[in-house]
């Protein structure tokens, strides 16, 4: 007799939900203007949307987010498969790869922000800098897993680079570039938020840095959680349904 097993669909729903009531209950029991309730910070999050500069500032972080993860997606899978598929780039690069993977991401954006100045280019190359490598080791072990068994079928049926990439490479790949963008995507705007206190003109770092000043900690989670509501509708919107998609060739587990 199999034991019960709650739907799955059912346990993603209650998740955010729990979190709320838990964080609902905390506030209860530890009352104090440092400890904002779920429904205190609802109320300020709602004042920034209509009468604030939150949607300003939401879209200043999220155009320097996106294009950072953008570009160190695409550069990252390029070099990525480079190593995984070339022994000696591997070999000869693996140590860019390790400083690259344990460079300080604080140093980088102090660097470029001395060299270019408090520039959005300098914040947006910053990111993708520090993005990048973790990219590539996730795409470059991705490679190595793949079956021989398939790069040989490729060659007796001599298909073309192209439909051998269509039809081979991004199937095995598929799983390992949807990893490093749920990697990537909570990394990368976290970064931007901490270049943005460094230096910017806007963006929701910038508003929190002026909201620690006057110790306001509702405003400031009402600010994180805007950008938190713009991940979940990624993960959810974008990045479930096109798993799914690409994925739907594997078996599905029990």
């Amino acid at each position: 007799m199999k034991a019960w097993r709650p739907p799955a669909v059912a346990l993603e729903l209650l998740s955010l939900p729990l979190l709320l009531l838990l964080w609902q209950g905390l506030s209860m029991v530890i009352v104090h203007r440092l400890f904002p309730s779920p429904v205190v910070v609802g109320v300020q999050l709602w004042e920034f949307a209509t009468t604030g500069r939150l949607f300003e500032d939401l879209g200043k972080t999220m155009f320097r987010a996106g294009t950072a993860f953008v570009a160190a997606m695409l550069i990252g899978t390029a070099l990525g498969i480079a190593f995984g598929r070339i022994r000696w780039v591997d070999r000869l690069f693996s140590g860019w790869l390790l400083v690259g993977l344990n460079l300080p991401a604080i140093v980088v954006a102090i660097v470029l922000y001395i060299w270019l100045g408090l520039t959005e280019f300098a914040l947006i190359l910053a990111v993708t800098v520090n993005k990048v490598p973790l990219v590539v080791a996730t795409i470059r072990e991705g490679v190595r897993s793949f079956s021989a068994d398939y790069d040989e079928l490729g060659a007796v049926f001599r298909m073309a680079p192209l439909r051998r990439l269509r039809l081979i490479v991004l199937p095995q790949l598929a799983p390992f570039i949807l990893t490093a963008a749920r990697t990537g995507l909570s990394l990368i705007w976290k970064i931007v938020l901490v270049f943005e206190v460094l230096g910017s003109d806007g963006g929701i770092g910038y508003r929190v840095s002026i909201m620690f000043q006057f110790f306001n900690i509702a405003g400031i989670l009402a600010y994180t959680a805007s950008f938190i509501l713009v991940v979940l509708a990624f993960e959810y919107g974008i990045l479930r349904p096109l798993e799914r998609r690409v994925l739907r060739w594997r078996p599905v587990q029990p």
